[in-house]
């Protein structure tokens, strides 16, 4: 009999399906994985010392940064953990917002990971399609913040300005006539609230489109059913949060079991699976969609005939407006302490989940009363998923390994931090 030898291989870390700089050490028996062991570190920005160095306010822009495909997300855990400590109380519009805000980010992150998922296993279509809407949504993060991605729209104490009575307009130009321009600008024609009404009703339609090329999809089901099979028991050891928890099978959602801003107020069913393997994580994430869908619709309903604040009313922690600035001494003050130093904190420590779209994003901040955190800690679900990689991926072949990054739904901006 000949002597089988194991090697080591090196997965990344500029592998095209990595989703980020992920160099994966596999030793390998032929075709069949023996182990895997995930190196990370290489895109690490210190993020939470950073932090540590600047008034809390100039830190908001960082959390954008960490997970760059639901970036509202963790804005969100931030500055709510700095209500928490300051006692704030956000005005019922700004959290009605935040939460709509947070919906479509849940989109926009599962629109990535379905295009980014379905192109690593071999399918290019699902990909074209996510990004077609993804466009319509990133729009919407330019029009309330003026910019695509990094929007550092949330504040302490609510938002940083209401949402605006009209959407930009696409301009007829040498590469778009005037036909094309007019049908872009239909759904634009009203207030942003009408615009994304408009595409909560087109969505659903959407999802059906992909579900057509993937759920039934021979392929796909060859790539993904009993691929990683996680038991409910195991997944919970593991400290698996969001869809990865949910895909084995645990009802657990922080919108339903620790309800924060306006979704005790809400209607939406939360999906769970049954087998825990890869095709299940994939099923809960499309599901989610569809009532991601549903919340943000219930959010425009409400936000349309509820006019009011978005803010609180404190100079302490909201700059006044300019036009007050510009007329009254106390407002200017206000405004210049605010930016120069901000504001300091009471001492104490406290933490805040949130449910990100790839699971519990969390902010530890410890306060030593000064203006910037003492210390600030970061709970990113997608390091705790890559933590199973070994396990998940043990025993199966060499392209499940993509199928397995795919299904964790990773990103190294909030794994490496």
């Amino acid at each position: 009999m000949p002597e089988i030898r194991n090697y080591t291989m090196n997965f990344g870390p500029q592998h095209p399906a990595a989703h980020g700089v992920l160099r994966l050490v596999l030793e390998m028996d032929g075709e069949v994985i023996q182990r895997a062991d995930p190196h990370i570190g290489l895109l690490h920005r210190a993020t939470e010392k950073l932090a540590e160095s600047k008034p809390y306010n100039q830190s908001i822009g960082y959390m954008d940064r960490l997970d760059y495909v639901s970036m509202m997300c963790s804005e969100h855990a931030y500055v709510m953990a700095i209500e928490k400590l300051a006692g704030l109380e956000v005005p019922i519009r700004g959290q009605y917002i935040r939460v709509m805000f947070d919906e479509i980010t849940r989109i926009l992150n599962h629109l990535m990971w379905i295009g980014t998922h379905a192109l690593d296993i071999g399918a290019m279509t699902v990909f074209l399609y996510a990004f077609r809407e993804r466009e319509d949504l990133m729009d919407c993060y330019e029009a309330v913040s003026g910019a695509r991605m990094h929007a550092t729209y949330y504040r302490p104490g609510g938002v940083y300005r209401d949402l605006p009575d009209a959407m930009p307009k696409y301009e007829a130009s040498k590469w778009r006539n005037d036909t094309t321009v007019n049908r872009l600008n239909e759904a634009r024609q009203g207030s942003m609230l009408d615009f994304i009404e408009d595409f909560t009703t087109r969505f659903p339609a959407c999802v059906d489109e992909y579900e057509t090329l993937l759920t039934d999809n021979r392929i796909w089901k060859q790539r993904t059913v009993g691929i990683a099979v996680v038991t409910p028991e195991r997944a919970v050891q593991l400290g698996f949060t969001g869809p990865m928890l949910r895909g084995s099978g645990v009802e657990w959602d922080l919108r339903r079991k620790q309800p924060y801003e306006c979704y005790s107020d809400l209607d939406f069913d939360i999906p769970i699976g049954v087998e825990g393997d890869c095709y299940d994580r994939y099923l809960v994430r499309i599901e989610e969609m569809r009532q991601s869908n549903r919340i943000v619709r219930q959010c425009i309903d409400w936000l349309r005939v509820n006019p009011g604040p978005v803010k609180i009313d404190d100079g302490k922690y909201v700059p006044p407006s300019r036009e007050n600035m510009k007329g009254d001494m106390e407002a200017l003050i206000h405004h210049f302490k605010l930016f120069t130093e901000g504001y300091c904190l009471p001492e104490g420590e406290v933490y805040v989940g949130i449910e990100a779209p790839k699971g519990e994003f969390g902010i530890h901040i410890v306060s030593d009363g000064a203006n910037k955190p003492y210390r600030l800690k970061i709970r990113a679900p997608g390091f705790t998923h890559l933590a199973a990689m070994d396990e998940m991926t043990r025993g199966h072949m060499l392209a499940d390994v993509v199928a397995v990054i795919g299904t964790q739904d990773i990103v190294f901006g909030e794994v490496d931090r």
